[in-house]
């Protein structure tokens, strides 16, 4: 069995934000599988099954994930390696992605709740490029609770789409 965790905020005020990009594309993929959210309260987490993966999205706030990654794993009896992290990355450029296995949070918290939760951090992240050149006038925290730039919006579903075919 495969947990693929996308990282975000939940509520509308965070909705179309950098930060819930994994979010963003959990719920793209689920849409392309007509798949349906069905909120966990064991988890604390929105939980949608295909096939033999399970989707997950915290309902923690991104601060805490790791709470629900954790329960999540040791509920299915699973092992890190199972796991796939999809979180925004203020290193890597809008367009782009990066995949890495067994590396540090680089100071995404979310991320580190997880490595701190499951005392691991050997599993694999997809780290989604959400700078642009605002990035260096804005402190980092308050960069990635804003809305993706309307240009931005409209390359999205491309961008979205691309990575959704490779986690399927």
């Amino acid at each position: 069995m495969k947990i693929i965790v996308g990282l975000g905020n939940p509520g509308d005020k965070y909705k179309l934000t950098r930060h819930n990009i994994g979010f963003m594309i959990l719920d793209a993929m689920a849409e392309e599988l007509d798949l349906s959210w069905q909120f966990n309260k064991k988890f604390n987490a929105e939980i949608a099954k295909f096939n033999d993966s399970l989707l997950a999205k915290p309902q923690t706030f991104m601060n805490l994930s790791g709470e629900s990654v954790r329960k999540i794993l040791a509920f299915h009896k699973l092992a890190e390696n199972s796991l796939i992290v999809i979180h925004d990355d203020i290193d890597v450029d809008f367009g782009r992605y990066k995949i890495a296995n067994d590396s540090r949070a680089a100071g995404h918290n979310g991320v580190q709740s997880i490595i701190d939760q499951l005392g691991t951090q050997k599993f694999t992240r997809y780290r989604i490029g959400v700078r642009n050149e605002q990035r260096n006038n804005i402190p980092a925290d308050k960069f990635v609770l804003e809305k993706f730039s309307k240009e931005e919006t409209g390359l999205l579903p491309e961008q979205i789409k691309k990575i959704t075919k490779e986690l399927k």
